[in-house]
C-alpha cells in the first residue's frame, strides 16, 4: 500500500472497518513533501551508522517506513492495539523494527523512551505538547534531536521568544535545553481525516549550555515559571510578592532572566 495515496489508505480503512479515533489524534499523513521535509529535518547520520530512533504516534507507518528506507532502527509506540498489531506485518516485518502497543506517557515515565539520540514523530494531537515535555523533563535520558509533527499553534508556543504573545511556559520549558525552530508548516489537507487546523514541522536541538545546572537551581526554575504563567496577566512583583520586585510579566522574560531569579533565590522559598 502506498501509505501518501489518500485513495489507498482510505480503502484500507475501509475495507479493514478501521475508523481513525479523534480521541486519539489519528490524523493520517498523505502528503510526500511533508513526509521528507520530516525525515530531511532530523539529519540523520549515514545508513552504515543505523541510527536509533524512537517513534511516537506511527499509525499506519508511513514516516516509519521512510525512516527505515533510509537505514534507521526504528522504536515505534502505539497506543492503538489495531495498529500497533498490524504494523511490523503491513512493512514486512522488517528487522530494524520493533513495536510497543502502549500509552507513550507511560513509557516515558517507564523509562522504555529514554536514551534514543533522535525522537521523529508525528505527534498525536491531543497528547502532544505533554509527550515533549515529559520527554524533556527526564533530559539525563532525552534525545539529542527531535523533530516533530504538531498542530502550528503548539509550535509557535514551542518556538515564541521572550515578548511574542504566544510565549507560554511549554516553550520556556522547552528552550532550558533545547534550541526551537519551525521547519516548515504543512496544511490540512495533507492529512486523512482531515483536522481542522494546520500543523507544522518543529525540530529541537539539544544546545547542552545548561547541562551544569544544579538539579536545586533546575527545580526553582520549573517552579518559578509555571507559577508565574498561572498567573501571566500579573506583573511578577505582584505573584512573588517580598521575593520578586519586577513589573515585567511572564512572557516578557528570557530564560537567561528565569535562571538568574532561579539561581539567585536558590537558597530561599517562594511564596505567592
Amino acid at each position: 500500500m502506498n501509505l501518501t495515496s489518500p485513495s489507498q489508505v482510505k480503502e484500507w480503512c475501509l475495507s479493514n472497518g478501521f475508523h481513525p479515533n479523534k480521541v486519539l489524534g489519528q490524523n493520517f499523513l498523505i502528503d510526500r513533501n511533508a513526509l521528507e521535509a520530516i525525515v530531511d529535518a532530523a539529519e540523520l547520520p549515514a545508513v552504515e551508522t543505523r541510527p536509533r530512533v524512537l517513534e511516537i504516534g506511527p499509525g499506519l507507518g508511513v514516516l516509519t517506513e521512510e525512516l527505515l528506507r533510509r537505514g534507521a532502527t526504528v522504536t515505534a509506540i502505539e497506543k492503538d492495539p489495531v495498529l500497533a498489531a498490524r504494523l511490523a506485518e503491513s512493512l514486512g516485518n522488517p528487522s530494524a523494527l520493533s513495536v510497543t502497543a502502549g500509552d507513550a506517557l507511560d513509557c516515558i515515565k517507564d523509562g522504555t523512551c529514554d536514551d534514543y539520540p533522535f525522537l521523529v514523530s508525528n505527534l498525536p494531537y491531543q497528547a502532544g505538547t505533554r509527550i515533549l515535555l515529559e520527554l524533556i523533563q527526564r533530559i539525563e535520558h532525552a534525545p539529542e534531536t527531535m523533530v516533530v509533527l504538531v498542530q502550528t499553534e503548539v509550535a509557535d508556543r514551542l518556538a515564541a521568544g521572550p515578548g511574542s504573545k504566544t510565549r507560554g511556559l511549554a516553550g520556556v520549558w522547552a528552550q532550558l535545553d533545547y534550541d526551537v525552530k519551525t521547519v516548515r508548516k504543512v496544511a490540512a489537507s495533507c492529512f486523512w481525516p482531515r483536522p481542522e487546523i494546520g500543523s507544522s514541522v518543529v525540530k529541537l536541538t539539544r544546545h547542552h549550555r545548561n547541562d551544569a545546572l544544579a538539579p536545586e537551581t533546575r527545580e526553582l526554575f520549573h517552579r518559578l515559571t509555571k507559577q508565574a504563567f498561572e498567573h501571566r496577566r500579573k506583573q511578577l512583583g505582584a505573584i512573588f510578592k517580598g521575593v520578586i520586585e519586577s513589573t515585567a510579566r511572564a512572557e516578557q522574560l528570557s530564560n537567561e532572566e528565569w535562571l538568574e531569579l532561579a539561581k539567585g533565590l536558590s537558597s530561599r522559598p517562594v511564596t505567592e
